[in-house]
């Protein structure tokens, strides 16, 4: 929704300053307008000459707060805004720096600084922080002896370097001679609680520091000017109503995919293109069955969530995870199971026979292979991690389809170990979602994947299977706004004649001239294999001319393989076109320049 001020009427502005004002702050994101917001609140409170406890107003200045950022997919942005509003309301001066933005020479003169920071992948840094991260792990990183910081780090626990990234960052500023303000905390998928706790407490030293709440009479002159905003969140879903159901494969394919519309009607839930929707997931009520026979529990057994009684059986159903296996969730089982067997699987020296066991195995497989007769419901319980949202691209324009949200969605089914497997937010729903069960869900935002701000700049969209879904959204957005930009999109998959996802609309974008080109790569319809990679290299010379005539390209998709393949075909081709030998820093130049951004998992 757009940002409105109030009537010139209601406040100290002329009317040219008022019409000045409703111009600049209309088309900012809410990162950008808290930013803005905590810009002026500072100068207004550098420019007073009201004492601060202690501290001189220039001294209150100089002891301004870095957050600084690096998020892949909006998490740690969005956790940055979060504690940049906690400070600003305890007057603490908090500025948000993009690691992408943040030169390391800055990082020297900074006197306090919040480290928040995910780790995706094989303990990867996000696409925007690796510059940042490998300098400071370098031998040119400049001593930080007057620095004070404090890390939160985000990961997944079902990973083996669970948020490497962040002890990366906490244990090189340590190093450098940095004085840490309290302990790094590690964050897993939930990680609203953890977060929210080390906000409080960092905040809580800051404060004591700075001495901040003097300025409060000075802060709240300036006046807060709020959104339209929706009253659903990550915290609390909206019950979106299903609107449609297809399925995009023709008879014959091995792949089941659907294309799924979902209501947004009277949720005030807005999106832009590039942002993914938050899904949360129930379990397989016949996974579930399992899981309570394998224990020998009732369903009707109560335990206590978040101070809430609850049967189990709903418990597991809805709240919690109960297909992977994390080394933490392993951890508190082997502390209660006491057998030996497990310890041994946890020990350092084991890894890869954990990793073995884990992969391809689920929570059934790991109470019947360790059975304890003796755990009771709610100790089961509190071994496990709540159940996470899941994310999706969006595969639709607000602007073409008003209330409603669009996914692309690849149902997973496997066998393992001799038993069939479900990926739980897909086939929950492919398989359990209809008229009567609505879908719970919120909008991420992600500033990562986004249109370019002028609609006459060409853009290359670049993905493989469901990855095509942000790219369905990029090009009904530009119809929808009549951006003149030329479109050229690289799409792959198995079979042309059963895995053409969205044929016809993309034969009818291409007919009208909304997409200027297409190319594909159907890996299966011929003996030797062919990617979107190849495809780009067939190409090379006028894919090189675009990316000189100022086009940004997009890649979405699996950040091993895929992602990856195509990072590689990119160098190759820059680097055979330009005669530049150092593709990668023209990558890494187009990635700062927001011309080279990457929706990957």
């Amino acid at each position: 929704m757009p940002i409105l001020l109030p009537g010139a009427e209601q406040t100290p502005l002329n009317a040219e300053q008022h019409r000045t004002a409703q111009q600049l702050i209309v088309g900012l994101s809410p990162e950008q307008l808290a930013w803005f917001a905590g810009y002026m609140t500072a100068q207004i409170v550098n420019n007073s000459t009201l004492p601060v406890n202690d501290l001189t107003i220039a001294e209150k200045h100089d002891a301004q707060i870095t957050i600084l950022v690096g998020s892949q997919t909006g998490n740690s942005s969005a956790l940055a805004l979060q504690i940049q509003t906690l400070a600003n309301k305890r007057s603490l001066n908090a500025v948000i720096q993009h690691m992408e933005d943040y030169p390391l020479t800055q990082l020297k003169s900074a006197q306090f600084v919040l480290v928040i920071v995910s780790t995706y992948g094989e303990g990867e840094p996000p696409d925007n922080a690796k510059e940042l991260y490998e300098q400071l792990l370098s031998k040119r990183a400049p001593s930080l002896n007057q620095t004070h910081f404090a890390v939160l780090a985000l990961g997944d626990s079902s990973y083996e370097f669970f948020c490497k990234t962040g002890a990366d960052f906490d244990q090189r500023l340590a190093e450098l001679g940095a004085t840490r303000i309290l302990p790094r905390v590690d964050c897993d998928v939930d990680y609203e609680a953890s977060a929210e706790a080390w906000m409080e407490d960092v905040l809580n030293a800051l404060s004591s520091r700075l001495g901040a709440g003097a300025q409060q009479s000075a802060i709240s002159a300036v006046p807060v000017f709020k959104t339209t905003a929706s009253s659903y969140s990550r915290k609390n879903p909206f019950s979106a109503p299903l609107l449609e159901k297809i399925i995009l494969n023709g008879r014959g394919s091995i792949k089941e995919t659907y294309h799924i519309e979902l209501s947004l009607e009277n949720s005030g839930l807005s999106y832009a293109p590039g942002d993914a929707l938050g899904v949360y997931p129930s379990n397989a009520p016949k996974l579930v069955d399992a899981l309570l026979q394998a224990l020998h529990f009732s369903s009707a057994e109560a335990v206590v969530i978040d101070a809430k009684q609850r049967a189990i059986g709903d418990a597991l159903l809805h709240h919690y995870e109960i297909t992977t296996i994390t080394r933490p969730m392993l951890q508190k089982y082997a502390t209660l199971a006491k057998l030996e067997a497990l310890h041994q699987l946890l020990d350092d020296g084991h890894k890869e026979a954990f990793n073995v066991y884990c992969y391809g195995r689920d929570i059934i497989d790991l109470v019947t292979d360790f059975s304890v007769r003796h755990i009771s419901p709610q100790a089961f319980v509190d071994c496990l991690r709540k159940q996470s949202p899941r994310l999706y691209s969006i595969a639709s324009s607000l602007k073409r389809h008003p209330d409603e949200v669009h996914l692309t969605v690849a149902a997973v089914r496997y066998e393992t170990y001799g038993r069939r497997r479900k990926g739980v937010a897909s086939t929950f729903l492919a398989d359990s979602v209809d008229e009567n069960h609505p879908v719970p869900v919120y909008i991420h935002h992600n500033n990562n994947f986004k249109l370019p701000n002028d609609p006459a700049a060409p853009i290359i969209m670049i993905g493989s299977g469901t990855s095509i879904a942000p790219f369905r959204a990029f090009i009904e957005e530009r119809e929808a706004m009549g951006a003149t930009g030329k479109n050229w999109l690289f799409f792959g998959d198995q079979h042309f004649t059963t895995d053409f996802l969205y044929q016809t609309e993309w034969q009818r974008y291409l007919k009208k001239g909304v997409l200027t080109r297409m190319d594909v790569a159907f890996s299966r319809d011929q003996e030797q294999k062919i990617y979107v990679q190849q495809r780009m290299q067939e190409r090379a010379k006028e894919l090189y001319a675009w990316l000189e005539n100022g086009a940004t390209v997009y890649v979405c998709g699996d950040e091993k393989r895929m992602a990856q393949d195509v990072h590689t075909a990119l160098q190759t081709i820059v680097a055979a076109e330009s005669g530049n030998k150092d593709s990668a820093a023209y990558l890494t130049l187009l990635q700062k320049q927001k011309r080279y951004q990457r929706d990957v998992y």
